[in-house]
Formats: structure tokens, C-alpha cells, sequence
């Protein structure tokens, strides 16, 4: 089996496998040929000797006592130690000697078998390789064309030579794709099986999809200088983005907008133009509840802990003007802030207060104009 060793270098070389990864795969093709010819009962190996660079396939048969009744049932399985003793000295009970095996002495038939088997080892090699690759890359955004849309508007899109789906439902409402258009998406889950191989799903409604755009379109953010701390969105309507700066001379809202907003406008385009508000994060909860339900200016917010909730709850007091900023359209807004901050969100209008009451002693002491100076970021 000279010429297999020169086929395994080739395998390697034009599919990019490491080449003890391709010989591990022949070894096994063999080994399952060899089953599927002789017989499936007994145990083969294969070993590549790195000297003469030769391939050898054998049946292992094991070695047992001259009296033991299994030599009667199964002699191709088993060898009396006084049989072995004429092989080599050396043999012991328990051992294995090996009776190798030629591929030619497998006929035609053998023949086909090894190539079917070759190359569904290999193509699972290549999968592996392949899954190893995306996996590492869960959460990050790729760009590829698009192949097929079938009639449930499931999108199939092309990323080196992979294919990939983008689901209905993990599209942003209302935005379609043609043959040929170039998406990006998260890399969201990866998985592989014998059956159907490698499978990639990608989306583009996840909030980690808006992050990562950020990402790529404000250096800032790339080079960590900005940090973004939570993302909520209604895909392809709203989001907010809870940021921060690292450096006091930098100022997170402003660099994530960007110049007369060319950033945001950019990483909104790319989602359909939905609207993105950026939100200083603060580790206060009152004044993060506070800064999450702008453009409404808020009187006040009290933290309570509830006992029969994992949830946390947030009392915020509002003149009554300001409900329907702090709601928004259909809910949105609330909605949002609600998924930014963690907290369930409870509005009590508050007629005609000038001044805000006293919260609890983490809260800010502060009258109304200096809480909206909180929105002037």
C-alpha cells in the first residue's frame, strides 16, 4: 500500500488537514472495509510504519491456552500458544498476533468500499475542522451571499464555501433579500452530526448583532477605550445602548455618535434604520433606571427589593407630561428600559411637583433640573 501514503499528503494538502489527522482517518476507513468484507466480528488495526512509509491493514488474533475451547469455535479469532510459539518465541498468553491483510486480496468490490469510506472520513474531517473554526467564532459577525430563499423565506447564505441560515425569524421585520445580496449577521450557533454535517445559523435580530457593529464602526469601542455595558432592541425599530468611557477625556456618547451622528447613522442604516439611543451606564440603579427611560425627565426612582420576585422593581415618579415619553409609542420605550436595566418599571405621575422627593439614602439629591442634565449627554 506504498501509494496511500503518497494519497494521504495529497488529501492533506489540498483540503488543509494536518497529516496525521488524514492517516488516522485512512486507518479507520480500512479498518471499517476490512469489517464490511470479512468479517465484522473480529477486531483490525492499521498501522503506517514511518520508515518503509507503508500502510499495513492485519486482523488481531488473540492468543490463548492450547486446551481452550475456543480455538474449536472460532479458530480465525484465536491461535493455541503452541502455534504462536512457531511465530515467535516471545508470545505469551493473551497476547495478539496479526494476520495482515492485502487490499488487493479484497477484490473490486473492496475496493469501492475503501473509496466510499475514505471519503466520508475525510469529508467528517473536514467538518470537524471546519465546526472548530465557526465555533470559535460564535458571536461575531460575518458576511456572506446569498444562494437560495425558499418559500418560507428561510435565507441560505454562502461564507467560504459553507452555507449558512438566516431563519424568518432571526431576519429584522419587514427587510428582504435577493440572490446574490451581501449580508452580515452574528455567527449565533454551530453544530455537527454524522448525519447531516455541519450546520450554522446565523441572525441578525440578536442585540450582540447591534454590539458588534458598534464595534467595527467606532474605534473607540473596538479598542475598548468605550465600554458597552448592556444592549436592549425591538429589531428593526428600537434600541438602547448602555455605554461608558474608561478615560475621562473621552465622552462615550459623543464618540459612539459620532460627528453630526455619521457613526450611529451608519450601524442604523445596517438595521434597516432603526433608532438607537446611547445611554450613559451608571452603577446606580436610580439614576440608570432614570437616564433609560429618556428623552422623558424624571422626578425621581425608588429601588424596592421584592421578596417573592428575582426581579427588582423601580417606583418612578414623573410629572404627568412626561408618561407618555417615558411609555413611547406602543410601549416601546418602557419596554426597552425595562430590558436595558433589569428592573420592572412602575410610573406614578406626579401633578405639579416642583421639586422631587426624597429616595432612599443611595439616591441622588438632586432637583429636577439637575436630573435633566443627566439627558444633555
Amino acid at each position: 500500500m506504498e501509494k496511500i501514503v503518497d494519497i494521504i499528503e495529497l488529501i492533506a494538502c489540498e483540503k488543509g488537514l494536518k497529516v496525521e489527522n488524514v492517516t488516522e482517518a485512512v486507518q479507520r476507513a480500512l479498518i471499517a472495509t476490512a469489517k464490511k468484507v470479512h468479517n465484522e466480528n473480529y477486531t483490525y488495526g492499521a498501522n503506517l510504519d514511518t520508515e518503509t512509509k507503508k500502510i499495513s491493514l492485519y486482523r488481531k488474533i488473540v492468543i490463548v491456552e492450547n486446551d481452550d475451547k475456543r480455538l474449536e469455535n472460532d479458530p480465525q479469532g484465536f491461535m493455541s500458544l503452541s502455534e504462536a510459539y512457531k511465530l515467535n518465541k516471545d508470545f505469551e498468553v493473551g497476547d495478539e498476533a496479526h494476520d495482515d491483510i492485502e487490499l488487493e486480496e479484497m477484490g473490486h468490490t473492496g475496493v469501492n468500499i475503501l473509496f466510499k469510506e475514505l471519503e466520508f472520513h475525510i469529508q467528517h474531517l473536514v467538518e470537524i475542522q471546519l465546526f472548530e473554526k465557526y465555533q470559535s467564532q460564535i458571536g461575531r459577525i460575518v458576511t456572506g451571499t446569498v444562494v437560495r430563499i425558499d418559500d418560507k423565506e428561510n435565507t441560505f447564505v454562502d461564507i467560504e464555501g459553507v452555507r449558512a441560515l438566516l431563519p424568518m425569524k432571526n431576519r429584522i421585520k419587514g427587510e428582504k433579500f435577493q440572490m446574490g445580496s451581501i449580508v452580515k449577521a452574528i455567527l449565533k450557533f454551530v453544530s455537527i452530526d454524522r448525519k447531516n454535517g455541519i450546520a450554522i445559523e446565523l441572525s441578525r435580530t440578536t442585540p450582540k448583532f447591534l454590539e458588534e457593529l458598534l464595534k467595527l464602526e467606532v474605534p473607540e469601542i473596538h479598542d475598548s477605550e468605550v465600554i458597552i455595558h448592556k444592549c436592549a432592541r425591538i429589531p428593526g425599530e428600537r434600541s438602547k445602548v448602555a455605554i461608558s468611557s474608561n478615560s475621562p477625556k473621552i465622552d462615550p456618547i459623543g464618540a459612539t455618535v459620532g460627528v453630526k451622528g455619521v457613526r450611529i447613522n451608519a450601524v442604523s442604516k445596517e438595521l434597516k434604520n432603526e433608532n438607537i439611543d446611547c445611554i450613559e451606564f451608571s452603577e446606580i440603579g436610580e439614576k440608570f433606571v432614570a437616564r433609560s427611560l429618556a428623552p422623558a425627565l424624571i422626578s425621581s426612582v425608588r429601588i424596592e427589593e421584592s421578596k417573592d420576585s428575582e426581579q427588582k422593581k423601580a417606583i418612578v415618579m414623573l410629572p404627568g407630561e412626561q408618561k407618555s415619553k417615558a411609555i413611547g409609542k406602543n410601549g416601546i420605550n418602557i419596554r426597552l428600559a425595562t430590558m436595558l436595566t433589569g428592573y420592572e418599571i412602575e410610573l406614578i405621575e406626579q401633578n405639579n411637583i416642583l421639586v422631587p422627593q426624597q429616595s432612599n439614602a443611595t439616591e441622588e439629591k438632586a432637583d429636577i433640573s439637575t436630573l435633566a442634565s443627566l439627558f444633555k449627554q
